[in-house]
């Protein structure tokens, strides 16, 4: 399963990645809006928002780039306990 993670703290990304690796996925951590986003997210099966910590522009985006197909889950709370939660209701 591929996981896109849009928002959170910098200083969370590994332990995002790790956790998602944990529970079987492969995981793309974006924290920052960085230029060609949109052909960066790719088609993943589960696009998860951390709405806290995200620009509105990179929400946007986001959700133009993936398709119908995609899960979007949108979470307040960037926490891993948070990420933890989610991976297990849908991964």
């Amino acid at each position: 399963m591929s996981v896109v993670i849009i928002g959170g703290n910098e200083c969370m990304e590994r332990k995002y990645r790790d956790l998602c690796q944990a529970h079987g996925c492969d995981a793309k951590v974006f924290c920052k809006y960085q230029g060609g986003l949109a052909e960066r997210i790719g088609s993943p099966n589960l696009l998860i928002l951390f709405t806290h910590t995200v620009p509105h522009k990179m929400v946007k985006c986001a959700l133009q780039a993936v398709d119908e197909n995609t899960t979007v889950v949108r979470c307040h709370s960037s926490s891993v306990s948070s990420l933890r939660q989610i991976l297990a209701e849908n991964a």
